[in-house]
């Protein structure tokens, strides 16, 4: 006997699935099971599940010499997912079943003793890169809510031989139901909840029409997390790529229903967070909660609580959107498009500069809580916001025309949709170019705003983000041009 069997199957690099081969190659010989191609140790044990299952399903291993190679050979492969595709390529190669089409077909699913079939992490990814490769997609059937999300043909099964009959004839498969239609699930929360705090409201709102970071400031029980909260219910939809990308995330590290993953995600991390948490890391690299928030939002309580270093590690993907992971064997680039949401106090008490308490802090103690921050890094926050205490009176009123989430969403997403048709992005993340294009200022504006910026000292990188912020007021205003009254405004929202 010597026989060769081909199947496919897909890794998992980050929110990328590339191609593997598996080769399965019986010969005469010494008896003996070899999986060779960087095989981590999940994957190696997959010898003594293949065993059982083939077993437990009548099946039989070949008492023969069996080299199974996971090629290309210098890509790291982890996880059990391999485990249904190296099983049916031993199948095929000792011709204990036969099909001609295996080609057609990619395979990914882990196998219990008794040759279950169970869930895996990643199969959007796989999904997504099955349908691009025009290949037939074979999963376990708990991971077929999650690749209904792309319209392929799918088949999904529960057990070995129902992937061997199914092999067979196809008419035997358990189709996936690509017409489901998902929703985004109801916030609890609403935006008419917020009480009073008109300047900070009206500063969120500027935020999510342009894709702004924001900084919160303000004494302890004035409403910082409660607003930031509420930011993500009058955000836009997310279109089907933002669902796409998001829903890669959560399929490579979460479990839970598809159904959730409409939502744009809202990420509220602990202070005590470390960098690689924060930022991404491990080995293999993981994302962090910068790239979990990706298309959503990122909110960090109690800023300076923050060790410096992981505060630093920020700056880079606020600008670019994106962060890379270095290690000596693979560099894994992440997407963190996120939109940053920062709440604190002005001093370790609290109380720095309220009307209603006194701060307990020395002049040493404020200096040093609030140079925590760097200057680079609050640079890179597009608007600085004062949340002041509000008075008990105004809590109780009941504001009858307060504005719900779901209308300032519809306004919302109509500026979107300007700014998306005017320059195919949102204000936030123009260039310098693009902003010199459509943030351009008449001759007496201009003046104004280039002696307001010398005047207030203001970085090359401040004073493009205050253009930015003026042009998404003007499109709120739905204004065509940057006027005067929208530059003094966004110049309010720089903390000058």
């Amino acid at each position: 006997m010597n026989q060769l069997a081909i199947v496919y199957t897909r890794a998992s690099v980050g929110i990328d699935a590339p191609l593997v081969t598996v080769e399965v190659h019986i010969t005469y010989g010494m008896v003996n099971f070899f999986i060779v191609g960087l095989p981590e140790t999940a994957v190696k044990e997959s010898r003594d599940r293949i065993r059982s299952a083939l077993i437990s399903n009548h099946f039989e291993l070949p008492s023969r010499r069996i080299t199974v190679n996971l090629a290309p050979a210098d890509l790291p492969k982890e996880g059990g997912r391999f485990d249904l595709p190296i099983a049916l390529g031993i199948l095929l190669a000792s011709q204990q079943i036969h099909v001609p089409n295996i080609h057609e077909y990619e395979f990914a699913g882990e196998l219990g003793l008794t040759g279950e079939l169970r869930k895996i992490r990643g199969a959007l990814p796989i999904a997504i890169k099955t349908k691009e490769a025009k290949r037939i997609l074979v999963l376990p059937q708990e991971n077929a809510a999650e690749i209904s999300l792309v319209d392929n043909q799918h088949y999904v099964a529960q057990h070995l031989s129902e992937v061997c009959e199914g092999l067979k004839n196809p008419d035997l498969f358990k189709k996936t139901n690509t017409n489901i239609q998902y929703k985004e699930v109801p916030f609890s929360i609403d935006w008419s909840d917020i009480k009073g705090q008109l300047h900070a409201k009206r500063a969120l709102l500027i935020a999510a029409a342009g894709g702004h970071h924001v900084l919160l400031k303000g004494p302890p029980g004035t409403g910082k997390t409660m607003l930031a909260e509420r930011l993500a219910t009058v955000l836009p939809a997310s279109t089907e790529k933002e669902r796409l990308e998001i829903g890669c995330l959560r399929s490579l590290y979460y479990q839970d229903d598809p159904q959730g993953w409409w939502n744009r995600p809202f990420r509220s991390p602990h202070h005590n967070a470390s960098t690689p948490a924060l930022v991404g890391g491990g080995n293999p690299p993981k994302p962090g909660e910068i790239s979990l928030a990706h298309n959503g939002v990122l909110f960090l309580d109690e800023l300076p609580e923050f060790q410096r270093g992981v505060l630093e590690a920020l700056r880079q993907p606020l600008e670019s959107g994106s962060v890379t992971i270095s290690r000596a064997k693979q560099q894994l680039t992440f997407p963190a498009k996120f939109q940053l949401v920062a709440a604190m106090n002005p001093c370790p008490c609290g109380y720095y500069g309220d009307l209603d308490h006194t701060c307990r802090c020395s002049p040493q103690q404020i200096t040093r809580y609030q140079n925590k921050l760097s200057g680079p890094l609050l640079d890179r926050i597009d608007l600085h916001v004062d949340v002041p205490r509000v008075a008990y009176h105004d809590l109780k009123k009941n504001d009858i025309h307060a504005a719900t989430s779901l209308e300032l969403r519809v306004k919302i997403a109509d500026v979107h949709a300007k700014q998306y048709q005017r320059q195919g992005q949102l204000n936030a993340r123009l260039s310098s170019k693009a902003l010199e294009q459509y943030g351009e200022l008449s001759v007496q504006d201009e003046q104004f705003f280039l002696s307001a910026c010398e005047r207030l000292k203001l970085s090359m990188r401040s004073a493009k983000k205050i253009l930015k912020i003026a042009r998404t007021i003007a499109d709120i205003e739905e204004k065509v041009d940057i006027q005067k009254e929208h530059i003094m405004e966004a110049l309010s929202f720089r903390g000058c």
